[in-house]
């Protein structure tokens, strides 16, 4: 079939609109938003998009999982679905467009269609994936990875948030627990739309992404434990200090991703001290090291590295150490052909382009696994994500859904 036109263009006006309209549900305190997976913010953001789904002639189902399915029939009623979207949850002190713009960017594919009488072969559906951020429930990505069958729906529902409540409990709560099996549905593709992340894109003055692979992750929980005693009065030799395992274990991680470097990074981002008083020295450190690479055997030598010599670095303070894998998934690399769809899209439309790595994970990587997927990124200033200072510019976000459109339009044949 014929690619899309260059002169077909979307509403970057009511897609900025859009975004930051549901920024005022959950904001954060500086201008960001605070919506944490299956809170009361979260579900009011729901409703939000689903009247905004309905208002677009989209009909709605929910899974098991809480993810939404917003779909636009298609002229053939037994045709695969081309699935779109993101994720509308964030982090407790998140920007305003981190998945955000992947799920309104791809409303706004369907609007847009509305507008112009645009009819495809297959349904397009609009997908807000819950809890990417794992921020509040670990681990990230979660329903998306119960959809690729890599997490169980009963461990999922049993994850626990720092007060105790269980995410399963949690999206009963907030009345957005669906009857759909997770994974029931089926689809011909998968594109996501995302900022990204990172500083490249900004850097090189480019205007579109195309992500080529994800980076694989690995987050491994570590706790250090010594003894808690007086910082007055127990004598420095006498002292087992979890905090110093902890100092050391830093220094470790930040050298092991120097010396994998140019495709590497790693850091410690989650810590909790106990018993966490000033006067007391810690007896206990838990903390989670995150590592990604998008090669393999890389990534997999840097978690052996640590395995082996962060118990050694303990040892040597009196302190003991512990580790566990509570978060990962393999590097994936994106449907060849949707990704050259992206970069022709990008050509047509006249935006610059350049292939990247995620250096985040995304559903996408998990709904891989099943079905061809691919990815669109736009710049975000300084590369800030995760922050309540994360920004991009209208035209960013514009160009960014642009080009998904048009891949998403080839990917769903138009026959008008």
């Amino acid at each position: 079939m014929p690619a899309p036109g260059e002169n077909l263009r979307l509403n970057g006006d009511r897609l900025w609109d859009s975004i930051h309209e549901i920024a005022e549900i959950g904001p954060g305190i500086a201008g960001g938003s605070n919506r944490q997976t299956v809170t009361d913010e979260d579900s009011e953001g729901r409703h939000l998009f689903q009247k905004w789904c309905e208002e677009a002639g989209c009909t709605m189902g929910v899974d098991q999982m809480g993810t939404m399915f917003a779909t636009r029939a298609g002229t053939d009623p037994n045709a695969l679905p081309v699935m779109v979207g993101s994720h509308l949850d964030t982090q407790p002190t998140g920007g305003r467009y981190d998945g955000v713009l992947g799920v309104l960017g791809a409303l706004e594919i369907v609007r847009t269609m509305n507008d112009l009488d645009i009819k495809t072969k297959h349904p397009v559906c609009v997908v807000n994936w819950t809890n990417e951020e794992g921020t509040r429930f670990a681990p990230a990505m979660m329903a998306s990875g119960v959809f690729a069958g890599v997490i169980s729906q009963e461990d999922a529902y049993a994850k626990t948030d720092a007060e105790g409540k269980r995410f399963g409990d949690e999206l009963e709560r907030i009345g957005w627990r669906g009857e759909e099996a997770v994974g029931a549905r089926k689809m011909k593709a998968f594109l996501e739309l995302h900022i990204e992340q990172g500083p490249i894109l900004e850097a090189e003055n480019v205007d579109i992404g195309v992500v080529t692979h994800g980076q694989g992750l690995r987050w491994i929980e570590c706790t250090v434990t010594g003894k808690e005693s007086h910082t007055g009065s127990t004598p420095m030799p006498m002292r087992r200090n979890a905090g110093r395992g902890l100092a050391q274990i830093t220094e470790l991680v930040h050298a092991i991703a120097m010396d994998n470097q140019p495709n590497a990074v790693g850091a410690i981002g989650h810590v909790d001290v106990y018993p966490n008083s000033r006067n007391i020295i810690p007896g206990k450190v838990v903390f989670t090291i995150d590592f990604r690479s998008h090669e393999l055997d890389r990534l997999n030598t840097m978690v052996a590295r640590l395995l082996e010599e962060a118990p050694k670095l303990c040892e040597a303070l009196d302190v003991s150490f512990e580790a566990e894998i509570v978060g990962q998934f393999d590097p994936p690399a994106f449907d060849e052909g949707l990704v050259q769809s992206i970069r022709d899209a990008a050509e047509r439309l006249g935006y610059s382009h350049r292939d990247i790595v995620s250096g985040a994970g995304h559903d996408a990587c998990w709904v891989n696994k099943l079905y061809p997927t691919a990815m669109v990124m736009c710049p975000c200033v300084d590369g800030l994500s995760h922050n309540e200072a994360e920004d991009i510019t209208k035209e960013w976000s514009t160009a960014g859904a642009e080009v998904l459109f048009h891949a998403v339009l080839e990917a769903a044949e138009v026959i008008n």
